[in-house]
């Protein structure tokens, strides 16, 4: 059954029950709707429901807070119309999707270890990889509920080649399943391109890609295409733990002007002096100490743990005061 979402400041979509959540069906249907994680994490999609009724799928997702609830407000990334609907929210132009997210079936193509505990794993399609560097997919898993959102780490590419990196986290069943049991030629859903973290054309100005954990894959894919361009000039963090999650040296030093303009910098929070002689800290402290004043000229882009991405956003914006729209991320939890 389809039905009809009427937004109260203007425009409507049509949903079908099988075609995913409201936020899902707005971005296909070309709307401009706020969203960053689509997970529910963010609270970036929250609306208010005017008349109708939707089936919320995680009635405790983090990004609604207990006042949200009380004010009736509900997240368009989670809620499944049950009938046609009125919403009232504040759509921005900025969050017109460039391609518009299609779904598509997708089968496990190869799978190699990075690190001891994350993995690249490489799915295939009939159709076109399009999307921008930066960007993520939304993948649906057999036997795990709900969808997962994960980057792409390649570039886009006529072949249909899908590359993400996955790391497994304790109790994660999407990870470990992604990681470790899901058999090569496995088929899954795949619904991509979203998110607003992508790499914008003009390169003139230097970049910076800093990347925790696997939020390495959009900041892989966003120096990959960067580095295309011969004007470009990149400068990589990286941040991990122990040097067992060091992996970023060995995927890009194929790339063009790998360790002239495009510069890695590894920096490790927990590792001892004698099994560690790089830097010691902060991905964010090795930042600020490598670039110093000269931030305030950069383009940024970076993803990873929320405290990292609060570390980041605190030490541009409110210390170095860089240009909000020169700073890009996608926030999940």
């Amino acid at each position: 059954m389809t039905h009809t979402i009427r937004i109260e400041s203007g425009g409507q979509f049509d949903l079908g029950d099988d075609e995913g959540s409201l936020l899902r069906g707005a971005l296909r249907a070309g709307i401009g709707f706020p969203h960053e994680c689509n997970v529910g994490g963010c609270g970036a999609c929250r609306f208010e429901l005017v008349d109708g009724e939707v089936d919320t799928l995680w009635p405790a997702a983090p990004g609604l807070s207990d006042r949200d609830r009380k004010r009736g407000k509900h997240l368009a990334c989670q809620s499944m119309p049950l009938g046609d609907c009125t919403i009232r929210l504040r759509c921005d132009e900025s969050y017109r999707p460039r391609i518009t997210p299609a779904r598509q079936k997708s089968a496990l193509a190869a799978r190699r270890m990075l690190t001891p505990d994350m993995a690249e794993l490489t799915f295939k399609t009939e159709q076109a990889a399009d999307f921008l560097p930066g960007q993520y997919a939304l993948l649906s898993l057999p036997g795990v509920k709900g969808v997962r959102a994960y980057s792409m780490s390649n570039l886009p590419n006529p072949n249909g080649i899908w590359q993400f990196i996955v790391r497994r986290t304790p109790g994660g069943s999407a990870s470990h399943a992604l990681v470790d049991t899901l058999p090569l030629g496995s088929t899954i859903d795949l619904d991509a391109p979203y998110g607003g973290a992508w790499l914008r054309t003009d390169v003139s100005r230097p970049i910076s890609c800093i990347a925790g954990g696997s939020g390495l894959a959009p900041m892989l894919s966003i120096a990959r295409a960067a580095v295309l361009d011969p004007a470009a000039s990149v400068d990589f963090f990286y941040g991990g733990r122990t040097p067992d999650d060091l992996c970023v040296e060995g995927l890009i030093a194929d790339l063009p002007g790998a360790g002239t303009r495009l510069r890695l910098h590894n920096v490790l929070s927990a590792a001892s002096a004698g099994e560690w002689l790089g830097t010691h800290g902060f991905v964010h402290e090795e930042l600020e100490r490598r670039l110093g004043d000269s931030l305030s000229e950069m383009e940024f882009y970076f993803a990873g743990p929320p405290p990292m991405i609060d570390a980041v956003q605190q030490l541009l914006m409110h210390k170095h005061r860089v240009d909000f729209n020169r700073i890009h991320f996608d926030r999940f939890v």
